[in-house]
């Protein structure tokens, strides 16, 4: 039974916390760990709660997460599960165009139940090489090519069963491999027809050739069972996986524009620190004059007017944060951003008003952060550091000095990011034509977080619990409560903020989820 539209009871201080419109506009910018939300009344299941939004005006997803366009968070393997995870990725320009679309390529001819990007060696690489990767990995079993690269002839393919008992590690695989009578499968294989073959044939791994016996894909047994069942994935209408990519401000980025649009991308995502700029108007402009019917998210932005210029421009979405990411210091540096929580309120407000989605960009580190910026009216929230050293993303885990196991992880107005050869990040912070670069970001290290396919359903798990405590059973629900002022706020102090953590502990160790047999 419902009580929480019944009478007005007049014993009750109705002033009992603030509104999100008192909370926002006392003069003071605000983050996300500055306030709190007071619980509402539960008569309904977590399981209730729906997640589902928009990236863009046309874009749907069934999860509100999006992973960012960092060379170190968003490649093929990172879009691929996002997308089968409800979310989207977005695929990072610090490459070249034709390198980047390639990538959108595989995304989008992606296939439920096969690796399109599978890790390949050539015959000369040694057991030692696979002793590495497995290590790195932690899964065995790789198709050997005639370069070592996806797309060429395929020569036979190492699993465990061939390194194990070695006492050689500097054996070349083309000693060991299997190569006779190697079975494989022909490139427009079903998913069934996949799995049929590996069962009546008992093997892990099978793979996917061309008519000329070059590889194009692999599946695994593991991966079959991963995959098997996606129903909240997001799917473009001819069943292909959303894919989103980045491209700068630049005129001569019109070309990777055009490469992105024939390799099937769903969304072009413009990437620039600051985006209220006659540049930016003038891609989002070229775009729509392109394609109409492509969908642009713009940005960044921080304020009303900076938001105006690009909606009026024709953007179909808004990224908002200035200065609030993990790895940025365009706060400090520039002296110019503003508080992620004001910034998002205040710019969504407006977009609202024209039917325009915004995405929270920056300062989203666990599950209540997401909540807040829900409420503060995102309808997506952009993850970096959460996704990074994840096993999706790009890159090579080892060992720091600690012996802790870690992947590198940048911002992309880093000086390492910047000099990259062939990339655009320099572009994004208008620094490509300058000998002096301004950093506006760093570079680090972040612990190994495990599989994404562990971490989005913990996500999603966080959210619905959060969004039943405060008695709202989906996003639209969420919003309408703060601007209505039937869901309250409260600033934290410093103090209040401590007292709400984990403390008082001589030590503690804290897990966040668990998954795996009987996990909830």
């Amino acid at each position: 039974m419902s009580v929480s539209n019944g009478p007005v009871d007049p014993n009750l201080e109705e002033d009992d916390g603030l509104t999100l419109h008192q909370l926002v506009t006392k003069g003071d910018g605000l983050t996300y760990n500055d306030f709190l939300m007071l619980p509402g009344y539960i008569d309904f299941a977590p399981e209730a709660v729906t997640l589902n939004t928009h990236f863009s005006k046309k874009i749907k997803l069934t999860t509100p997460f999006v992973s960012s366009p960092m060379d170190t968070v968003t490649e093929v393997n990172m879009a691929v599960t996002m997308a089968l995870l409800g979310g989207i990725g977005i695929i990072h320009n610090n490459c070249d165009a034709e390198e980047q679309a390639s990538m959108v390529h595989k995304v989008k001819k992606f296939r439920n139940g096969f690796i399109p990007d599978p890790i390949t060696l050539a015959p000369d690489a040694t057991v030692a090489d696979v002793d590495r990767l497995v290590d790195e990995l932690k899964f065995t079993g790789f198709p050997v090519t005639e370069d070592g690269k996806l797309g060429s002839k395929l020569l036979g393919l190492v699993t465990s069963k061939e390194t194990d008992f070695l006492d050689d590690r500097e054996v070349p695989l083309k000693d060991v491999m299997v190569s006779d009578n190697l079975i494989v499968g022909q490139e427009g294989i079903s998913l069934s027809e996949a799995n049929e073959i590996m069962r009546s044939k008992k093997i892990g791994k099978l793979p996917i050739v061309n008519q000329n016996y070059e590889l194009v894909s692999l599946t695994s047994r593991i991966d079959l069972m991963h995959n098997r069942d996606y129903p909240q994935c997001s799917k473009d209408d001819r069943d292909r996986l959303l894919v989103g990519a980045a491209i700068s401000t630049r005129p001569d980025d019109r070309n990777r524009v055009d490469l992105l649009m024939n390799a099937g991308v769903d969304v072009l995502v413009i990437d620039s620190s600051q985006g209220n700029s006659s540049f930016q108007v003038e891609m989002v402009q070229y775009i729509k004059t392109k394609n109409p019917d492509m969908q642009v998210v713009a940005g960044n932005v921080v304020t009303q007017k900076q938001a105006k210029t690009l909606i009026e421009a024709g953007a179909d979405g808004l990224r908002v944060g200035m200065g609030s990411g993990s790895i940025c210091i365009t706060q400090e540096v520039m002296a110019c951003g503003r508080p992620q929580g004001t910034a998002v309120y205040r710019v969504a407000k407006y977009a609202a008003k024209h039917g325009v989605p915004v995405t929270a960009d920056g300062g989203i580190s666990n599950v209540g952060h997401m909540v807040k910026a829900i409420a503060l009216g995102a309808s997506c929230v952009m993850m970096g550091s959460m996704l990074a050293g994840t096993t999706e993303s790009p890159g090579q885990f080892f060992y720091d000095a600690s012996g802790v196991r870690v992947k590198t992880y940048r911002g992309m107005g880093s000086i390492e990011a910047m000099m990259k050869k062939g990339g655009d990040s320099a572009k994004r912070y208008f620094s490509d034509t300058q000998n002096v670069k301004v950093a506006q970001g760093v570079s680090g290290t972040v612990v190994d977080k495990g599989s994404i396919r562990d971490l989005v359903p913990y996500l999603v798990k966080g959210l619905q619990h959060s969004f039943q405590d405060l008695g709202e059973k989906s996003l639209e629900e969420v919003q309408a409560a703060s601007q209505s002022g039937k869901l309250r706020f409260e600033k934290r102090t410093a103090s209040a903020q401590y007292e709400g953590g984990v403390h008082g502990l001589h030590s503690y160790k804290k897990r966040l989820y668990s998954s795996g047999p009987g996990a909830n």
